[in-house]
């Protein structure tokens, strides 16, 4: 399925239930942290060795949450009338110059601190 598809689902999806009305700029956005803070949740106090073994174990939770962000992510770029892919190619050009190959290479140093 491509992107068109999955929005056309999510806009019915969305439409059927009459929840257009509760979809504001705001909530999405909150709703959008919220459901990455539940995919934060699978993991949080494991220790490195263990996170392997928890994505393994609790993978249906993990596509659930992961789905969950990218439905909202989808439908607040829709709803603000944002073309999410030319966002996304616009922002890896700007991260393209902000972390050039020579410097950033193996490094999780901040741009700034290159």
């Amino acid at each position: 399925m491509n992107l068109p598809e999955l929005l056309k689902r999510i806009r019915s999806f969305r439409d059927e239930r009459d929840w257009a009305q509760f979809h504001n700029a705001k909530d999405m956005a909150a709703a959008l942290a919220i459901e990455a803070s539940e995919l934060q949740e699978i993991f949080l106090w494991k220790a490195g060795s263990e996170i392997e073994e928890t994505a393994t174990k609790k993978r249906s939770e993990i596509e659930d949450e992961l789905a969950d962000i990218a439905v909202y992510l989808l439908e607040l770029a829709d709803n603000l009338e944002i073309d999410l892919e030319a966002a996304i190619v616009a922002k890896l050009a700007k991260n393209a110059e902000k972390y050039p190959v020579e410097k950033a290479r193996g490094s999780s140093a901040k741009y700034t601190e290159l």
